[in-house]
């Protein structure tokens, strides 16, 4: 029988947070052997009755606190910060909190881990640390950058979100590279950018990637992880000094974890980037890459220092960790009181999750290391580095509305969601417009079903122009999060989805209207069909427009097509045709709701094309035996013919160049006003609460 062959046996990799249990423990007692580790007081794990007294932190660890070795990068310091939500309610005296009393600290060249139980406000922290937060919460305490109250400038700063949005239709390479070309300096050269953004994209592991298509609902593409990995890819290309990372490792397997996160480590300290991250139950190989450990519950500070001294902290509070178990995994099981009918007992007396996660967060606000983290606070911001660059160093708004283009174009192209399907829809519905007038003539019949055709063209064809309202809606998602992140400004936004869209409104405009146009027979010079074909582009832009500032405003499917649809429909109704101008009630809806509406202009243009130069037999009893298109259109139609036809289409085009300025100024207005009126909004509540105060005090008094 042949010998078994010598394998090597794999064994564990000594670490600094996590020594290789001595042979002398390697004999477990029963208990132990079952999962329950004495601690030095005497009790079991998990939880304890006994609540340690902590001991001073080491040498080390003090002069790890307050060193402070080094200079330069950005230093990120939080004093006694409290976030709460405002009360919505009239009963609600005081809104929830979401951070309660936090203290902390970052610095250059360390990575600073965020960990809890879902819940425990650890995308808060770092919202409020990027002041992202919205108008629904009040924040309270200090945050400082290198020791002053100062705005996180475009280039000093990235956040890469908890959710991946990205564009779908692009490649993993695409993405980077349009990414690249406008966040990164014109100071770079085309060649330079793409080589930086083929640089980053080997570092995050997506190399074997780079051709396949993000994808979404509609066709899959790349993994969850690896959409992970191309929203990292995205906001480390400019090297940003300070990079916040929101749960970084989700949908990642614990390989693809440790090799991203070590190479935002490596990035970390090689440049003295200043990295805080938040993270969900890391393997023990990625926990120990981390310099610093904030352990949040409830919104409570746990624990904040050295991550190698977080099990000390535990220990000597009756909660060890247990030899070959994962740290993080332990410090999560042991704070999490979601749970609480699931929880292990120890033999000596059981301690609830509640009382366990009270028991560590007195003894860490009374310990030592808690009084060298506020002093660490303390010297940093008496330092008061040095002042961020705001004005930011990127790329240049002409290049960056060329690439915005460029990649909107790209995007329209291969969403067949966009136009391909609404040019599918006009032309069955010009086919069908087609075939009922088709061949309308001259008769006098055919006056009113001309009318009939041009309104159905002017308002419900151009009303279709809603259904790419989810395509708006997924493109303001992806500018905000760009914009967020200082990638570009509004007005590159801006320009770039106006220009991106033309040749796709030109051939929905042309294709459908020569169909509908030519098989009614309408009047056949090519002067008019050009004209129809204006006025039909000009209107479908328009209708997108509306739709995109109600995106700005109403950013949800439902809701935004419903707001559109119903803003469109009270147009229709003064477009001079389902009710004659002069017969609209001349308060609100003649003065000034109908000049406000462009389906009049609309209407009038394209009844001015047709009717004006055609004559039609006239059936009136008593009158002349033909009437002029002229004729109709002042008495018949009531449209006004002081000026001529280009007049309207000029209106119109004025008209899409004020709706885009409004779709311009609603973005600005919404960026300036909201923290304006976040601070109205908190004020009053202040006043309102002390006023219900002072009534209660004046009610128990007379009582």
């Amino acid at each position: 029988m042949a010998s078994a062959p010598n394998v090597p046996r794999w064994s564990p990799t000594p670490s600094p947070s996590n020594p290789l249990v001595p042979a002398a423990a390697a004999t477990l007692s029963e208990d132990e052997d079952e999962g329950y580790q004495r601690s030095s007081s005497g009790a079991y794990f998990p939880f304890s009755t006994v609540t340690a007294s902590a001991v001073p932190p080491s040498p080390s660890e003090k002069h790890s606190l307050l060193s402070g070795e080094g200079t330069g990068g950005v230093f990120l310091t939080w004093k006694d910060l409290t976030v709460t939500t405002v009360a919505t309610a009239a009963k609600e005296k005081e809104g929830r909190v979401l951070l309660d009393g936090l203290t902390g600290y970052v610095e250059p060249g360390e990575v600073t881990a965020v960990m809890g139980p879902s819940g425990s406000g650890k995308s808060t922290l770092l919202d409020a640390l990027a002041g992202r937060l919205g108008s629904q919460v009040r924040t309270t305490g200090e945050i400082l950058v290198n020791g002053r109250k100062q705005v996180l400038a475009y280039g000093t700063s990235a956040y890469v979100t908890q959710d991946d949005t990205l564009m779908t239709t692009l490649t993993v390479q695409e993405a980077v590279y349009y990414s690249a070309q406008l966040q990164l300096p014109s100071s770079m050269s085309k060649s330079e950018k793409l080589e930086r953004a083929d640089r980053t994209i080997k570092e995050m592991g997506l190399q074997d990637a780079i051709h396949t298509r993000i994808g979404g609902w509609s066709k899959r593409g790349i993994s969850g992880g690896q959409k992970r990995r191309v929203s990292i890819c995205i906001e480390i290309l400019t090297r940003p000094p300070l990079l916040f990372l929101d749960e970084p490792t989700s949908g990642l397997d614990s390989a693809a974890s440790y090799h991203v996160m070590s190479r935002i480590i490596k990035l970390a300290q090689k440049d003295r980037r200043t990295v805080i991250a938040s993270i969900h139950q890391p393997s023990s190989e990625v926990f120990e890459l981390f310099h610093n450990l904030c352990l949040l519950s409830s919104g409570k500070l746990v624990y904040f220092g050295q991550t190698s001294a977080a099990n000390q902290f535990f220990a000597r509070n009756g909660f060890p960790c247990p030899p070959l178990r994962n740290p993080s995994d332990h410090y999560l099981r042991t704070i999490n009181n979601d749970f609480e009918l699931d929880i292990e007992q120890g033999h000596e007396g059981a301690t609830t999750a509640e009382e366990a996660i009270n028991s560590l967060v007195k003894s860490f606000a009374f310990s030592e290391t808690n009084k060298l983290v506020r002093d660490r606070v303390s010297v940093i911001c008496a330092k008061e580095g040095e002042v961020l660059d705001k004005k930011g160093n990127q790329a240049s708004i002409i290049t960056q509305s060329l690439v915005l283009t460029r990649r909107s174009f790209v995007n329209m192209y291969r969403d067949l969601g966009y136009y391909w399907l609404r040019l599918a829809i006009y032309i069955a519905l010009c086919l069908c417009i087609g075939t009922i007038f088709y061949h309308i003539g001259k008769s006098y019949g055919s006056i009113q079903a001309r009318g009939s055709m041009l309104l159905f063209v002017a308002a419900f064809l151009t009303f279709m122009a809603i259904g790419g309202f989810p395509s708006f809606v997924e493109d303001m998602k992806i500018f905000q999060r760009e914009r967020l992140n200082g990638h570009y400004g509004v007005g590159a936004f801006v320009i770039a989805n106006s220009l991106s869209s033309i040749p796709y409104l030109i051939m929905n405009s042309l294709l459908p209207g020569a169909i509908a146009y030519y098989l009614v027979g309408l009047q056949h010079e090519v002067g008019h069909f050009i004209y129809f074909s204006l006025v039909l582009f000009v209107t479908l832009m328009l209708v997108e427009s509306l739709m995109m500032n109600v995106a700005v405003i109403v950013p949800d499917f439902l809701m935004g097509i419903i707001t559109g649809a119903g803003i469109q429909g009270v147009m229709m109704l003064n477009g001079g045709f389902f009710r004659l101008p002069d017969d609209l009630p001349k308060p609100f809806w003649r003065y000034p709701m109908y000049y406000i509406s462009f389906h009049k202009y609309a209407v009038q243009g394209f009844y001015k094309n047709e009717f004006q130069g055609l004559v039609f037999p006239n059936e009136k009893v008593g009158g002349p035996t033909t009437i002029t298109g002229a004729q109709l259109l002042r008495s018949f139609w009531e449209v006004e013919m002081g000026y001529s036809k280009w007049i309207d289409l000029v209106i119109l085009v004025g008209m899409l160049v004020i709706y885009r300025l409004m779709f311009f100024g609603i973005i600005k207005a919404l960026e300036k006003f909201k923290p304006m009126l976040r601070s109205f909004k908190l004020v009053s509540l202040d006043r309102s609460n002390k006023n219900s105060k002072s009534s209660s005090i004046t009610l128990q008094g007379e009582s």
